[in-house]
């Protein structure tokens, strides 16, 4: 393998010393005895390279994960491209590689590095680690030892990078406190210059006094200057802010105009889970779903003008040579101009034979017109995510759509062409009971008659059935995760009920359920946990190839921890405690110092609500105080698309 002509600057000789690049040659003797090198290689088209020496700042952007994942994650995009605008920061990106690789490297004494140009991980300013999910929290510790940085922040000095945690993990860090400086809560875009300004200004201050600085900003969590105090039952009793000078609860952050989507997107060197160009339509949503944390924390919604969609994707295009669009949202077709942006990109892509696709759709005609429009002929699957079988139990998870008019569409899809259609469905649900699981055979098998009536033998359905995990920032944070006898015996109800021709059905393991659960839902005390199962072997645990089952289960068996050791007798009744265990709604939560802006008094009431099975109307429609405009008033602006401006 030929080294790539845009890394000729790191050519034999080099150190890899902190400051200076590693040697190509180095990695270049690994390439050949791994999987897929072409994610170890960079040289991607349109990757930005600046001297190392004539910049005041360098921050790396990690994804702990494969590149092949990392390469997709659309805010590591975004502050790439806001960070290397500004002449004086540079900007460089690092992924965790397949184990394989990690294999190699350690046998090789070689240290994580960025792909722009091989610059050791250790060697920058600062460290940017992506926490999107929780189960990237035990590869964030690989992706820092592999680099060569301690592990915990209190063995680490100047000389180390200043690590950073954000993401969607970072709503509840308390589990993965011990590890990370500071975390960012909410969004980055603006938040993002405002922090390294602030490590270059103090680059010369002992590590607690920058952090000390770093903590009055708006939108920076530093857990160091946290402390937990619990009651003597073992549940949380208050979190102590320890400095006089930071605030008693971190609100998040949030830009009230979406900044520009970046043009230059970084073209990959093999094939990556999204291989597209994107374009983020809007952001938020207002159909309140009580089980989904992404709809809390992004509120307010924003969205882009069709024009600037419009111009942005053509740009996108001619950079990058993409051949497919991506319009990113969590409902695309809530975007309230959906129907003049369709025909508009079709009009501007006349001709070019690019293809556009909506991530995600909710469940009715519109969006199969919306689908149709879009696949010029192309017919494969159409997915929807009804999430419960039965209209009760969907009217409690404030997910509403009839039987009828989800069948109603399965027809429409199946008429227009479509041969699979693809089902999403949640079990554990609070409240459900045997009869809402076979609400779910029956309906998929009543989907299956419709395609045998209207696409014969052709058609199909696909079954993907997740476990409910109940999840910060939501209405439903303090239910209990349901336990293992009840999933496996609805999971061994499904697999009996949706067999035969043309049906499909998947499901998740238990234990992956339990360990989500049991991160997204910690507190400050799973820290030796995390370590412990690191330690003994736990990286990739979402991987079902990977996950180490049995370092997190010998983890927890050693109860790791003065704290855990005291408090709990079993393994059992830790469990217990943390994931199956209701939360008494006068109990003080992990997360609750760290506010989404969706206010704890609003989720309280709406999880009331959810247990008389009443509906709450979409916030387009009613104002339900949640607790976005009182605690954004400042953000009242026309540009500001929150519908319940008044």
């Amino acid at each position: 393998m030929q080294m790539p002509a845009s890394h000729s600057h790191a050519g034999p000789g080099a150190a890899g010393l902190p400051g200076s690049p590693l040697a190509w040659e180095r990695i270049e003797a690994l390439l050949h005895r791994v999987q897929k090198p072409g994610r170890y290689v960079g040289g991607e088209f349109n990757t930005v390279h600046k001297p190392w020496d004539e910049v005041a700042t360098r921050v790396c952007l990690a994804f702990p994960d494969l590149y092949d994942l990392g390469m997709s994650n659309f805010s590591l995009m975004v502050l790439y491209d806001i960070l290397n605008r500004q002449p004086d920061i540079l900007a460089h990106r690092a992924y965790l590689p397949a184990p394989d690789m990690i294999q190699e490297m350690r046998a090789a004494g070689l240290p994580l590095y960025a792909l722009e140009d091989y610059y050791p991980v250790a060697a920058f300013d600062i460290l940017a680690i992506s926490t999107a999910y929780e189960q990237l929290f035990t590869n964030a510790l690989e992706l820092m030892d592999l680099s060569g940085i301690p592990i915990r922040r209190e063995d680490r000095n100047e000389s180390h990078p200043l690590v950073i945690g954000g993401g969607h993990g970072t709503f509840n860090p308390e589990p993965i406190t011990e590890f990370f400086d500071l975390f960012v809560i909410g969004e980055a875009e603006d938040l993002i210059l405002d922090l390294v300004d602030t490590v270059h200004q103090t680059h010369d201050l002992p590590r607690v006094e920058q952090l000390r600085l770093l903590a009055s900003t708006p939108g920076l969590y530093v857990p160091q200057f946290y402390q937990p105090v619990y009651a003597s039952t073992g549940e949380l009793a208050r979190i102590e802010p320890t400095e006089p000078s930071v605030p008693h609860e971190v609100l998040k952050r949030i830009v009230p105009v979406l900044p520009p989507t970046p043009i230059r997107q970084i073209v990959p060197n093999i094939e990556i889970v999204f291989n597209r160009a994107v374009v983020e339509i809007h952001r938020g949503c207002t159909r309140g779903c009580r089980f989904c944390q992404a709809g809390s924390i992004t509120r307010p919604v924003r969205e882009r003008s069709v024009e600037e969609i419009v111009d942005t994707a053509e740009a996108i295009i001619d950079a990058t040579g993409y051949e497919e669009l991506a319009l990113l949202s969590l409902s695309s077709a809530d975007y309230s101009h959906i129907t003049d942006l369709i025909p508009q990109l079709r009009a501007r892509f006349e001709g070019r034979h690019i293809s556009t696709s909506l991530p995600s759709l909710r469940i009715d005609a519109f969006s199969v017109e919306l689908a149709e429009t879009l696949s010029e002929g192309r017919r494969s699957g159409f997915t929807f995510a009804p999430e419960a079988g039965s209209e009760e139990l969907r009217y409690r998870i404030n997910k509403n759509i009839t039987t009828e008019e989800l069948l109603q569409v399965a027809t429409t899809v199946f008429e227009r062409g479509w041969r699979v259609i693809k089902l999403y469905f949640m079990i554990g649900l609070p409240t459900e009971t045997d009869a809402d699981v076979e609400a779910i055979i029956d309906m998929t098998h009543q989907v299956r008659k419709i395609g045998n009536q209207v696409g014969a033998r052709r058609t199909e359905v696909h079954v993907s059935v997740s476990t409910f995990i109940p999840k910060p920032h939501t209405s439903f944070q303090w239910e209990p995760l349901a336990d293992a006898a009840t999933i496996e015996r609805r999971q061994s109800m499904l697999r009996e009920g949706i067999r035969g021709r043309g049906l499909q059905l998947s499901w998740n393991p238990y234990m992956s359920s339990q360990l989500e659960a049991l991160l997204a839902r910690g507190d400050r005390r799973l820290n030796e946990l995390v370590e412990r199962a690191w330690h003994l072997g736990a990286r990739f645990d979402a991987w079902d190839d990977w996950r180490n089952e049995d370092a997190w289960h010998r983890a927890i068996a050693e109860l790791p921890g003065e704290g855990l050791q005291a408090q709990f007798d079993s393994p059992e009744a830790f469990l217990d405690f943390y994931l199956t265990r209701r939360r008494a709604e006068e109990e003080t939560l992990p997360w609750d110092h760290l506010q989404s802006g969706v206010e704890k008094r609003f989720f309280l009431q709406d999880y009331r609500r959810s247990r008389e099975g009443k509906l709450l109307v979409d916030c387009r429609e009613q104002c339900h105080a949640c607790g976005i405009l009182q605690n954004y008033a400042e953000l009242r602006t026309e540009e500001w698309a929150c519908p319940v401006l008044v």
